[in-house]
């Protein structure tokens, strides 16, 4: 190992190529995932940033975001569930939000995300963001008000609080905004289960979804299968709904097909560049492998050392990674995309760009074929 390492701090500006280009490879994997479940994140942050500890809603339901209406009965079946302390409704769908256009008289439409749900710091199935600010809990409770995300004022066509829109022919006001609830569907619009009634045209006594709280939040995943035994309703965790309306968008959208191709494309590249480095580097020592070889040394701990070399070469490239990655992500959250991180996104993107380095290092063995201890003598 120390052989490895010597050969590389010595030769660095022969294997700088290579580590750049493991660098260049774990920098891509790492940000395209971040950047798509951070996309993906944003359809489900209904479920994450609520505190619902289960989920109800019709069967067969994908998303959150593509809930149908259900009768507000079911509130009996679900609070008489063992475990179960709180059960509230949930409205939330698209819908559509029309502002007057740049021309007298004409209009423009943007696709909208409507979630209505009770408005009081204790409500289960209320955004964090509403939950923690009682003053905007207050103001939603006038019939046709709303709260937008700031970020996605310059979609929906407006300038602030105070402005004026209808929704779905309803005439709405923006009485506050929120941070941190992008969407990348429809602009989510937070309001009242009475505004949301009115601007998703529901029944009295539907509603999208039933939300409950669990006590101890360990029984949700029992509580769920006890009320999906029934068949005729969906419950889910939170957490597993969660996952299945990122996993839905993921395979709708085409995602992952488009993460997967880039992903394969660095990592083309830094495996041709690593093992072309690995090689010319291993095939300009050959005088000197050859004089190891007629001290003795077995031709197996040679090929041992080149690939230790990929090995630190991976290593030193994911050291040089970690800062670049870490400021690009920075960079696009300043910008407005949202790039999120996980351990799994990690701890994989780490171990298949080690895994390409290794594998570049075996392909570089066939370096070898012309080592031999005749010749220093030729």
């Amino acid at each position: 190992m120390s052989y490895a390492l010597t050969t590389i701090w010595y030769e660095r500006q022969r294997f700088l190529p290579a580590i750049l280009a493991v660098a260049f490879s774990a920098v891509l994997i790492a940000l395209q995932s971040g950047i798509v479940l951070g996309l993906l994140t944003m359809m489900s942050l209904p479920v994450d940033r609520a505190a619902a500890d289960v989920w109800i809603g019709y069967p067969g339901v994908r998303s959150v975001d593509l809930g149908r209406p259900i009768p507000e009965r079911w509130w009996v079946q679900v609070a008489g569930q063992p475990g179960v302390v709180q059960v509230e409704p949930v409205i939330l769908g698209f819908s559509l939000w029309t502002r007057p256009g740049s021309t007298p008289g004409s209009t423009v439409s943007e696709v909208c995300t409507v979630m209505g749900t009770r408005l009081h710091p204790q409500g289960i199935a209320v955004v964090e963001a509403l939950r923690q600010n009682t003053a905007l809990l207050s103001l939603l409770s006038e019939p046709g008000t709303v709260v937008v995300d700031e970020a996605e004022l310059g979609r929906l066509g407006i300038r602030g609080v105070g402005e004026w829109a209808d929704v779905y022919g309803v005439r709405i006001r923006v009485v506050g905004l929120v941070r941190g609830y992008k969407s990348l569907g429809g602009p989510y619009v937070f309001c009242s289960l009475e505004t949301a009634r009115q601007l998703m045209r529901y029944q009295e006594g539907d509603a999208t979804y039933l939300v409950a709280k669990v006590h101890p939040p360990s029984a949700a995943p029992e509580v769920a299968r006890r009320l999906q035994n029934g068949g005729r309703m969906t419950a889910l965790t939170a957490d597993e709904f969660s996952l299945r309306s990122r996993w839905h968008w993921l395979v709708t959208t085409k995602a992952g097909i488009a993460v997967g191709f880039t992903a394969l494309l660095g990592l083309l590249v830094g495996a041709v560049v690593t093992s072309q480095t690995l090689y010319a580097a291993t095939a300009a020592s050959k005088r000197e492998y050859s004089t190891l070889r007629a001290m003795g040394i077995p031709k197996w701990r040679l090929q041992l050392s080149v690939v230790i070399q990929s090995f630190w070469v991976g290593c030193f490239g994911l050291l040089l990674a970690t800062p670049i990655t870490w400021l690009l992500a920075e960079g696009a959250n300043a910008l407005g995309t949202s790039v999120r991180w996980h351990p799994w996104i990690i701890a994989t993107a780490a171990g298949v760009t080690l895994f390409m380095a290794l594998g570049a290092g075996l392909a570089a063995l066939r370096s070898f074929q012309g080592v031999d201890p005749a010749h220093n003598i030729r």
